[in-house]
């Protein structure tokens, strides 16, 4: 025990191996049981004690009751055919084209990842993608439902409140809105042109199909309204939040469970059909890499790795804004991007660095787990709904596509953030 509990390689090929189980899924066993099993060998080793490990649960506390908030919501919004509504509406102003639908499918989750984040563009929006193909009768259905998957990480630092990851990389010294903006509009935008034109040049064999035109568009009930109605004031809640400097998590929480309350007042549906369709391994999926995280930081990685970068700044502050930027656009996709963005956001504080390496942080952190699919919460979130949906997308396929999409749009957006720099 004593062995283990001194070694850093123990630490560091435990949280290996929990994140290949992650990534693999061997035995088709669900993620969370990768991510859980790899924390509690932590504690039986020896590798971290028990109250540590219970600090690095707690850590995660605002993003649990963010995540909780928004699958409500989404569920919610499914259950009352909201997004059977949608279909109808989106399939009809696609007019018979595939090019068209694509096009407003991404528009659409361009919005809902600035206004609402990340993880709600793959709770919320990949349902109602499924929806549209479905109803208009798409022969291949995946090219609109990788958008709601890299759209989901590409326009998540439009806004603070795009990406829970923002606020774990600035930390308490988040900029004002005011601020937010001239650092990253330029990034952002060169993120989602770049990503919406490399998806739509890689998919363009596919989407030379013709869809439906002739839609009937269901009547939308009045729990369906309110269902929507909570997600509009859900946005203006985060933005509020985000403007008096808040953290996310319980103002979405308390939003998700006022609108289930009002839902429920004219819902046909009870409760407990709303509670029982929720994907809620994913909360104990991220409780396990807060953990690994945790073990992480006990090997002396981050002061290491603020070392490391103090001495890149001190040699070359634009040279380690790229090496930055790059190394964790690449690295995220190892241990996924929250527990990345845990020992980033630390880092860059230990180091004190200058904004400009900070953006490139953030945009490598946010925007590179458009490589894989463990990258981002949103990327597995998104892969939870597709299944659900009778979908499959291997790690393979998904490679792939991210080999093509992602490195452009990373280069160029870290180039923008020095623009105005």
């Amino acid at each position: 025990m004593g062995v283990i509990a001194g070694s850093p390689w123990a630490i560091w090929g435990i949280a290996a191996a929990a994140t290949a189980g992650v990534i693999i899924r061997p035995f088709s066993w669900p993620e969370f049981i990768w991510a859980v099993g790899g924390a509690l060998l932590l504690i039986v080793l020896g590798a971290l004690p028990a109250n540590e490990a219970l600090t690095g649960v707690a850590k995660g506390t605002d993003v649990y009751l963010f995540l909780t908030g928004m699958m409500l919501l989404a569920e919610l919004a499914r259950q009352e055919g909201l997004f059977d509504w949608l279909a109808a509406k989106a399939a009809g102003q696609a007019k018979g084209s595939g090019r068209r639908l694509f096009s407003l499918v991404f528009a659409v989750g361009t919005m809902v990842t600035v206004f609402l984040s990340n993880d709600a563009t793959a709770v919320v929006l990949t349902p109602a993608v499924a929806a549209v193909v479905k109803t208009a009768e798409a022969k291949q259905p995946l090219p609109y439902l990788f958008i709601c998957a890299f759209i989901a990480n590409a326009a998540s630092f439009v806004l603070p409140i795009s990406n829970p990851a923002n606020l774990v990389i600035y930390g308490s010294h988040m900029p004002p809105l005011l601020r937010w903006l001239p650092t990253y509009a330029l990034p952002s935008a060169l993120s989602v042109i770049v990503t919406y034109a490399m998806l739509r040049w890689t998919q363009k064999s596919s989407l030379r199909q013709s869809i439906s035109s002739e839609i009937k568009v269901p009547a939308l009930s009045a729990a369906g309204k309110l269902a929507a109605l909570g997600i509009v004031g859900t946005a203006v809640v985060l933005l509020a939040s985000s403007a008096f400097d808040l953290q996310l998590g319980l103002p979405t929480f308390l939003a998700g469970v006022a609108t289930a309350g009002l839902v429920m007042t004219r819902s046909r549906c009870g409760m407990t059909a709303v509670v029982r369709d929720i994907s809620w391994g994913v909360l104990p999926l991220v409780a396990g890499l807060f953990v690994l995280v945790q073990a992480l930081e006990k090997t002396g990685l981050t002061s290491d790795l603020a070392g490391l970068l103090g001495h890149l700044v001190h040699w070359s502050a634009i040279g380690s804004a790229w090496a930055a930027g790059a190394v964790l656009g690449v690295g995220c996709n190892l241990v996924n991007n929250l527990p990345a963005g845990l020992v980033a956001g630390r880092v860059v504080e230990l180091a004190h660095v200058p904004e400009s390496v900070r953006a490139a942080v953030l945009i490598g952190v946010d925007l590179g787990p458009n490589l894989s699919v463990t990258g981002s919460l949103a990327t597995i979130l998104w892969l939870t709904a597709l299944r659900r949906e009778g979908l499959q997308v291997s790690a393979w396929t998904f490679l792939k596509l991210g080999l093509l999409v992602m490195p452009p749009a990373l280069l160029l957006a870290i180039a923008g953030a020095f623009a105005f720099g």
